[in-house]
C-alpha cells in the first residue's frame, strides 16, 4: 500500500487548493480514506474521510461547507478540494487509509488508519 499526497502550497486567505492522494497497492472500494492535518504546535486532526463500503463521508466542523472529498476510481486517487481557505487551515496535510467497514466519522475521529503517506504543506497567509 502506497499513498502520495501532493498539491500543497502557499495561498492567500479566501483562496483555493486541491490536494491529491495517489494510491496504489489496494482497491479503493474496500478501504476508508481520509485527510488529516497537523498545524504547528497542535495535535493531528481528521479533516475529512470517505468510505464506499459504509457509504459515508465525514467533515470536521471547521471545514464543513468549504472542503469536499472525492475519489476517482480510474486514477486510484482521492482529492480534497479546499475553498475559502483561512489562516487556521495552515498545516501539513496527510492522506491515510485502512481496510475496514466502519463509518467515515469513526476513522476521522479516531485517526485509526493503518497506512499514511508523506504530508504536503498548506500555508494560508497574506
Amino acid at each position: 500500500v502506497q499513498l502520495q499526497a501532493s498539491g500543497g502550497g502557499l495561498v492567500q486567505p479566501g483562496g483555493s487548493l486541491r490536494l491529491s492522494c495517489a494510491t496504489s497497492g489496494f482497491t479503493l472500494d474496500y478501504y476508508a480514506l481520509g485527510w488529516f492535518r497537523q498545524a504547528p504546535g497542535k495535535e493531528r486532526e481528521g479533516v475529512s474521510c470517505i468510505t464506499l463500503s459504509h457509504g459515508s463521508t465525514y467533515y470536521a466542523d471547521s471545514v464543513k461547507g468549504r472542503f469536499t472529498i472525492s475519489r476517482d476510481y480510474a486514477k486510484n486517487t482521492v482529492y480534497l478540494q479546499m475553498n475559502s481557505l483561512k489562516p487556521e487551515d495552515t498545516g501539513v496535510y496527510y492522506c491515510a487509509t485502512r481496510n475496514g467497514y466502519y463509518s467515515a466519522s469513526y476513522y476521522c475521529v479516531t485517526g485509526g488508519m493503518d497506512y499514511w503517506g508523506k504530508g504536503t504543506l498548506v500555508t494560508v497567509s497574506s
